[in-house]
This record gives C-alpha cells, sequence and structure tokens, in this order.
C-alpha cells in the first residue's frame, strides 16, 4: 500500500499528510494509536472511499456519520481488514497502527484482529456459553496459563462490560439466551477479552431498544479511558452524546472532521452542514 504524500510536511501524528487530502479540518491528532493516510478501496473495480486520511486517538471516541452508502462502514473495515474477506475487494493507501503497516504481508490478520477488535451491527454471540463466549479469545491467543486466570480474565471482561452481575449465576447458559442488548454487551466483552488496542463498532445500537441504546452509550464512554475507540452510526444524537471528534463522509469522500462540538455546532463545509440541518440524508 502507498499513497503520494507532501515531502516536507510536518508529521503530527508520525505520518504526513497526502497533498491531495481535502478534508476540512485536522485529520492529525497528537496522540494517533491509529493512522490512515490516501486510503482508497474498490470492489470488483468499483470505488467505494477515495483518498481518506484520518487519525484516531488513544481514549478517544471518533464517530463516522453520513448518509446510507457513503463509505463510512467501508473505511472502518479497512481498519482490521475485514475487507480482505470480500472477494474483489482492493484496498490502496496506508493503515498504520501504533508504527506498524497493516497492510504488511508479513502482518498476522489473526492477531491484528485481536489488537483491532469490531463489535458488530447486529449482536452476533457464539453457539456457545456465556462464559465460553468470553473465554474462546484468550484461549486461543494463549493469554491464560491456566483455568483461574481464564476465569479472571472472563470475569473481568464482563465486569468491565456492565454485564457480570446479570450473568454470574448462569455462566453456562447459551449466549443467545440473553436479550438483544445483553448479548451485545456480551460481544463486548468478548472483544475486550482479548486485550485490544481499538475497538471499532459497527451502528453497534441499531438494532436495540432506547434502554439498552443508553447502556452501551454508557459503556462506550466508560472504555475510551483504556481503548481508542471509532464508531459508525446513523444517528446524530448518538454521535453528539459519545463522540469527542467526529467525521462526515458523503459518497465515498471524507468531507470534514472535527471536535464534535464544532461540527454539530459550526460546520465548516456545505455539505455537512446540510447533513446536520436535515436537508439531506
Amino acid at each position: 500500500m502507498s499513497s503520494a504524500t507532501a515531502p516536507n510536511e510536518p508529521a503530527v501524528a508520525g505520518l504526513p499528510v497526502p497533498v491531495n487530502c481535502k478534508t476540512v479540518g485536522r485529520v492529525t491528532v497528537d496522540n494517533a494509536l491509529l493512522s490512515a493516510r490516501g486510503v482508497n478501496v474498490f470492489y470488483s473495480g468499483k470505488q467505494a472511499i477515495q483518498e481518506v486520511s484520518i487519525d484516531i486517538s488513544r481514549n478517544e471516541v471518533l464517530a463516522m456519520i453520513g448518509p446510507s452508502g457513503c463509505g463510512k462502514s467501508t473505511f472502518l473495515r479497512c481498519l482490521n481488514r475485514m475487507n480482505d474477506t470480500i472477494e474483489g475487494a482492493r484496498v490502496t493507501g496506508s493503515i498504520v497502527l501504533d508504527g506498524q503497516d497493516i497492510y504488511d504481508k508479513r502482518q498476522d490478520v489473526v492477531q491484528l484482529r485481536a489488537r483491532v477488535g469490531m463489535v458488530f451491527q447486529k449482536p452476533n454471540p457464539f453457539p456457545k456459553s456465556i462464559y465460553e463466549n468470553v473465554a474462546y479469545g484468550p484461549r486461543i491467543h494463549g493469554l491464560a496459563a491456566d483455568r483461574v486466570e481464564l476465569d479472571e480474565i472472563v470475569h473481568t471482561s464482563l465486569q468491565r462490560a456492565g454485564l457480570w452481575d446479570e450473568v454470574k449465576d448462569r455462566l453456562n447458559n447459551p449466549g443467545t439466551s440473553l436479550s438483544g442488548g445483553q448479548q451485545q454487551r456480551l460481544c463486548i466483552a468478548r472483544t475486550i477479552a482479548v486485550n485490544p488496542e481499538v475497538i471499532l463498532m459497527d451502528e453497534p445500537c441499531s438494532a436495540l431498544d432506547p434502554i439498552a441504546t443508553a447502556r452501551i452509550e454508557d459503556l462506550i464512554d466508560e472504555l475510551r479511558a483504556s481503548y481508542a475507540i471509532a464508531i459508525v452510526t446513523h444517528s446524530m444524537q448518538q454521535a453528539a452524546r459519545v463522540s469527542q471528534r467526529t467525521a462526515y463522509f458523503h459518497l465515498g469522500d471524507l468531507i470534514e472532521v472535527g471536535e464534535t462540538d464544532r461540527i454539530f455546532t459550526n460546520p465548516r463545509h456545505k455539505l455537512t452542514e446540510d447533513y446536520i440541518t436535515g436537508r439531506f440524508g
């Protein structure tokens, strides 16, 4: 993966910004953990996103918003190489996690997806017990030396996901026996059980009721103390509640990025303003 960059531009977050970056707002951050530069995605030759450059910071939630089909979920899937699973998908540009190119041929994709976890739109617990849903990742990655350590990881992960008190007496029950909101928190517990650095969330509340949504949003706010989080959401209200920075996508382009409060009160690009004010989308 490669991209044209400005030769003399200072690397605020470790990577220079491409000279053809047209995004309004500062795409770099001072404490970047994940940096994308000049990213393009093609599906069977058709371009889905164009020259996207942005940093994701430690201890921060970045919300990606925009109308359906604008490329936000496509970009999110680039960040842990989920697009590799789609036939005909091709990604160009540069995506660096903590100084390492995630598209390097030597990159172990399984290890990458442990470091950059994904929570999907619909809860997808494994057809296993609640305990085994959380224990599966630590077991295959060798994170526990014995059953005592594994029990501790499961307990801690469920506790951090705000689920322990609700399931501690039925850990052997199927994960699928939980409510929708509980299943999503189980999936979050499963994600954090392998000690990720980044958590990606693709519309994690779209299938949930308002009460369950509020629980997940509170959880996101707690988790950002330990992780970098990127969330795709169709809800501008949710973006405003949970994120510190917001990125607006339109027809495959990253139009504007900035502090969430500014994006929603004083957008600098006309397309962003039109979307925020409900003129389209």
